[in-house]
């Protein structure tokens, strides 16, 4: 129902291929991120369409992605990000569904820049091989023993904005699951606004400002690492209140 009403909307928005989006790949950006309601983004949706075009891949202009993160066994990638540590790591694989390619994916976040490079592979694996380890160590210059610790879903909607270099994913339908345990965001939007340098003047920005919803910093990966192994595993507190709003929009969404 949801995806019904909301390519009802994007059907008016003008389109944009892969190829024409390579220009705006952005592998080395500034990433804004914010969070609202799917009430909120069905209101808002159609006051984006004069200055985006939307991504459309095989005819689809909502796609699905798969990633399958990794860690050790000591969290060292949540826990940099919950002590705030000024260059991290973020390692996964990740499907894009539509289009079945599948990527070794590091993303670096250094000093507020984050920095995405990745390697092509056939498939995601259940365990690293040599190939996809030396990959890893050489972007870190570090050695980690990684292994998986989640998987994650969600459909994604991909803004490209016909004059600035910016791109605007707007994600939904969140899961996280583990080894049997699944959790579900279903009335929660996360979008990330991506960003040779930050322009608050750009359509979207603007348009957070008017409804007074301002940026936030929690990454999906952490989202899904809290709701996956909790106080037990790891802690948490510098993301108590964050990860309090999210679930607060989503239950309370209407």
């Amino acid at each position: 129902m949801l995806k019904e009403q909301i390519n009802q909307i994007l059907r008016d928005f003008d389109g944009i291929t892969l190829d024409q989006m390579d220009e705006v790949k952005l592998m080395n950006r500034v990433d804004t991120k914010f969070a609202f309601s799917v009430a909120q983004f069905l209101e808002f949706l159609p006051a984006l369409m004069k200055e985006y075009r939307v991504l459309e891949i095989e005819g689809a202009r909502i796609s699905f992605y798969e990633s399958l993160y990794l860690d050790d066994d000591h969290f060292t990638f949540f826990k940099d990000h919950h002590k705030g540590k000024a260059n991290r790591y973020k390692v996964r694989f990740r499907k894009y569904v539509e289009s079945n390619i599948q990527f070794l994916e590091i993303k670096e976040k250094v000093k507020g820049r984050t920095h995405k490079r990745r390697i092509k592979v056939d498939k995601i694996p259940d365990q690293l091989d040599k190939t996809h380890i030396e990959f890893i160590d050489s972007v870190t210059s570090e050695h980690y023993d990684l292994h998986p610790v989640m998987w994650n879903s969600f459909n994604r909607i991909t803004l490209v904005n016909k004059v600035l270099k910016e791109r605007l994913t707007l994600d939904f339908n969140l899961t996280f699951k583990w080894e049997g345990e699944y959790h579900l965001f279903e009335n929660l939007i996360i979008a990330e606004l991506k960003q040779e340098s930050i322009d608050r003047t750009s359509a979207f920005f603007t348009l957070m400002k008017e409804k007074i919803i301002r940026p936030y910093r929690l990454s999906k990966y952490c989202i899904g690492s809290i709701e996956l192994y909790g106080p037990g595993v790891l802690k948490f507190n510098r993301f108590k209140k964050k990860l309090l709003t999210l679930k607060k929009i989503n239950d309370h969404a209407s």
